[in-house]
């Protein structure tokens, strides 16, 4: 049976690129006059989607019109669709559409195509798909669509990327991926014959030299480098054709190193890819392109937002993705409670296939319930957004089995603090329209209530409670990343990292950040039980490095900063005594625990962008009583004759050596 026939004229296009594209419809079947054809481009509206063209044919610019074989030219008709953001354009056949002869859409302009033609989506696309649908009856009996296919690849070479591990050891080799892409992030080959990429790294010897070309692939895998020498590193690449240089993110060199240093999104999705609608996209967008070491689904729990079918493809590819070593996915759902009492949260399961947690369940309708059903190894629940007014957590139910870490940040603000206290990044829009801060989700506020949580951070997000906040003024920030420190990569390790408190927040650059106390790691509870000398001094040790010259390194004590630390590098190392008597900044806490204190760091960049910290805790309690009883000065002997000055020289000897012994346990 004859078919008919679609392509596209060019059948390539660079993202982004300025063009007029041709779909040239031959169907297999005469088409009588009046048959309506509507024609979808499957843009969402999107700044990086398929510019969506006008109907007005006096423009001179980005019109859409359809013309057959010698034909004269006939308009669109705007038609809007249900599940669409975008209109499709209907066309009426003037006359006789003959089989073999040729429908044309233009899409673009028809002279100077190249300048006011219409502009192809910003992202890479492999077959990307143009509907058209055909009534031959005219009464909108639409059949199963007509398809069109267009290949959109990377356009010109605008930057180099350098994706290498965060942590390394000294001699320890490993690989990095350097990525060579155009302006809007999409791997590309485009670039002059003559292109030379020169490689460099601190204390590279001269008499090494690695000179890069760029692949058709546009990205070349560099195996089995490694440095000689503890520090902070960054790889950098040199474009000898416009002398442009490039660097990775910093690379932290230890003399030796048992955990790793992993990246990634918990919450949010990607602004290119839905991550429902097309999960398996997405999770390849996230390990492939964004080169993250995990994701987390975050899916909200309505069946309208999220259906049974839907979540059962979400957890069929969480398991197919998850693979140790490279990509570890974990499942989660969103939930929004009572505000205040149970606030906007993100449940992350430890575990495979597990049912997502409808709000209309009996079982899942209050916080307390949902605990019920699971244990911390099971689940872990992140309060977000708690700054957000009308979605906010006020922290006095707060769990601290179930909540190990709180969401400081995301793309539409920090809950950190409010703006009055210095938050560079609050919650808030420029309008009447819109969410502003409320105090009462406030983390510090939480952590001074004696709250304990690490800190996580979450991406962009427009579904759920976020979908209003596109059409409003609500102010937007770049989405964020989140590090966990572990021992392997691995669903299991990665969890216990989390539980542990062992991670950190970044507003979106692979920032290190590091802060130990008394040989103590961020995320740890201490006391001056078992530590006595933290009631004296508490030594605070750590590192930083930024992708850009560091403005600021703040240490928080009990969410007043206590030292600020500035440089001119783009890293820095730090010792810090805090001398002040811990009673005197001791937090009072309540239901009869004992005092204590906290610390975090907050860092700053030149450019904004910024870190947080997960926090040590010190409580303030009585020192444990000695495993052996004091010493005693012996008792005077009877003097039955004068005493020498020897034998008093001997008896104080061993009563020294007896009270260094005890100082010595």
């Amino acid at each position: 049976m004859r078919r008919s026939i679609c392509y596209c004229e060019p059948n390539i296009a660079s993202a982004g690129e300025i063009n007029t594209w041709k779909f040239i419809y031959t169907p297999s079947i005469d088409l009588p006059k009046g048959t309506r054809l509507k024609f979808d481009l499957m843009s969402k509206g999107r700044d990086i989607d398929w510019e969506v063209p006008s109907t007005n044919l006096k423009k001179a610019e980005n019109v859409i019109f359809a013309q057959m074989d010698k034909g004269k030219i006939f308009q669109a008709k705007e038609v809007e669709s249900p599940d669409s953001f975008t209109p499709m354009f209907e066309f009426v056949l003037p006359s006789v559409l003959e089989a073999g002869n040729n429908l044309t859409i233009i899409v673009g302009a028809p002279t100077d195509p190249r300048r006011n033609g219409t502009k192809a989506q910003t992202n890479a696309q492999r077959r990307r798909s143009f509907h058209l649908y055909v009534d031959t009856s005219g009464k909108g009996h639409f059949d199963d669509p007509e398809v069109f296919n267009l290949d959109v690849r990377g356009n010109v070479l605008s930057s180099i990327r350098v994706l290498a591990p965060s942590f390394v050891a000294r001699n320890k080799r490993f690989d990095v991926i350097v990525r060579f892409e155009d302006e809007h992030g999409n791997l590309t080959s485009q670039a002059p014959d003559s292109t030379l990429v020169e490689l460099s790294h601190e204390h590279l010897r001269e008499n090494l030299t690695w000179k890069l070309f760029v692949p058709e692939t546009g990205f070349i895998a560099l195996p089995n480098l490694y440095f000689n020498d503890p520090g902070i590193y960054t790889i950098r690449l040199l474009n000898t054709q416009n002398n442009k240089v490039f660097c990775s993110a910093p690379i932290m060199c230890f003399s030796e190193n048992a955990r790793h240093l992993f990246w990634g999104q918990l919450h949010g999705e990607s602004e290119r890819i839905d991550s429902t609608e097309n999960i398996e996209s997405c999770l390849r967008h996230f390990r492939d392109d964004r080169a993250a070491n995990f994701y987390g689904i975050s899916p909200f729990e309505s069946q309208e937002e999220t259906s049974n079918e839907m979540w059962k493809l979400i957890t069929q590819n969480v398991g197919e993705f998850d693979e140790a070593d490279r990509f570890t996915t974990f499942l989660g759902t969103q939930w929004m409670g009572e505000p205040k009492e149970e606030g906007a949260r993100h449940f992350l399961f430890t575990k495979e296939n597990k049912q997502i947690l409808r709000k209309k369940d009996p079982k899942y309708t209050s916080l307390s319930k949902i605990y019920k059903c699971f244990t911390p190894k099971e689940m872990i629940s992140i309060p977000t957004f708690t700054m957000g007014k009308g979605f906010e957590y006020d922290f006095k139910d707060f769990n601290p089995e179930f909540e190990r870490v709180v969401e400081i940040y995301n793309a539409w603000g920090s809950s950190e603090c409010t703006k009055k206290e210095g938050n560079p990044r609050s919650i808030g829009s420029t309008g009447k329209n819109g969410v502003q801060e409320a105090p009462e989700g406030s983390i510090q506020k939480a952590l001074n209530q004696n709250c304990r949580f690490g800190f996580v951070a979450g991406g962009l997000d427009d579904r759920g409670i976020y979908s209003d906040f596109f059409d409003s003024d609500q102010i937007q920030y770049s989405p964020g990343l989140t590090a966990i420190i572990a021992t392997e990569h691995s669903r299991s390790a990665l969890s216990e990292a989390l539980h542990n408190r062992s991670c950190y927040a970044t507003t979106g650059e692979r920032i290190i950040l590091g802060l130990s106390l008394a040989g103590m790691p961020m995320g740890t509870e201490a006391n001056t039980g078992t530590k006595p000398g933290l009631r004296v001094n508490r030594h605070l040790s750590g590192y930083a490095a930024g992708t850009t010259k560091i403005k600021t390194l703040e240490i928080i004590r009990n969410g007043k900063v206590i030292k600020t630390f500035e440089s001119d590098n783009y890293w820095l190392e730090f010792t810090f005594d805090d001398m002040t008597p811990i009673e005197k900044s001791a937090i009072d806490a309540k239901d009869k625990k004992p005092p204590f204190v906290y610390y975090y760091l907050r860092f700053t960049q030149d450019d904004g962008h910024m870190a947080w910290s997960s926090p040590i805790w010190i409580d303030i309690v009585p020192a444990l009583p000695s495993a052996r009883p004091a010493a005693k000065r012996p008792a005077a002997k009877p003097v039955k004759a004068p005493i020498s000055l020897d034998d008093l020289n001997d008896d104080e000897d061993d009563f020294d050596e007896e009270i260094e012994d005890d100082l010595e346990e």
